[in-house]
């Protein structure tokens, strides 16, 4: 046991990326209240994390006016080194965010971060670590299951759908190409692995 003031045994340490399966992400969601507030804000909220692949700090920095559902657009203002940059994000998770927009109207807040707590106050990253660990045990995940393994799990579809590096590099706002590429061999090994066994050649 860690003394007070002491930081725990694991702060800093690196664990190998460990994507979800698609399965995995719907019973995660699935465990989100459809009708409860706080359930369809987590669910957006855990919806965004795996379809744009932001940063929960950049997710939880977002603002009403920073998203734009009919273009598929979010706006990053102040991502990892300060720099801005526009994401993509595809309709069925733009009608998650939708329902918890339209929900938030309902209390009546207008400004403020977009996913908020019911007093219009902002959601920690604490807290997002907490529910997706509720979530992962309500589920029967064995993974660990963090906000930034949405993240991971973000990056390996989009190696998997065959995205070009650079485009991946965009979304994830990474500052190189390089940066990417060590980023990917570590949370999508198994489909470099997979691509390696499926390549034929007719040897002499």
């Amino acid at each position: 046991m860690s003394k007070i003031g002491q930081a725990p045994p694991n702060k800093g340490r690196k664990f190998p990326g460990e994507p979800l399966t698609e399965a995995e992400v719907g019973a995660l969601l699935r465990g989100c209240s459809l009708r409860a507030p706080t359930g369809i804000r987590n669910r957006a909220l855990l919806t965004l994390l795996y379809r744009s692949g932001l940063r929960i700090s950049e997710a939880l920095a977002l603002r009403p006016a920073d998203v734009n559902l009919t273009d598929g657009t979010l706006r990053v203002l102040h991502g990892k080194g300060n720099k801005s940059r526009t994401v993509g994000l595809d309709p069925g998770a733009g009608d998650a965010v939708s329902r918890w927009l339209d929900k938030r109207r309902e209390y009546g807040f207008r400004n403020g971060p977009l996913f908020c707590t019911l007093a219009g106050g902002p959601v920690s990253p604490g807290y997002c670590r907490d529910m997706l660990k509720r979530q992962a045990a309500k589920a029967g995940l064995e993974k660990r299951v963090h906000p930034h393994g949405l993240r991971h799990t973000h990056a390996a579809e989009l190696v998997r759908e065959g995205v070009p590096i650079n485009i991946i590099r965009d979304q994830l706002g990474h500052s190189s190409l390089a940066v990417t590429d060590r980023y990917l061999r570590n949370v999508a090994p198994a489909d470099l692995i997979a691509l390696g066994k499926s390549r034929t050649w007719a040897h002499p």
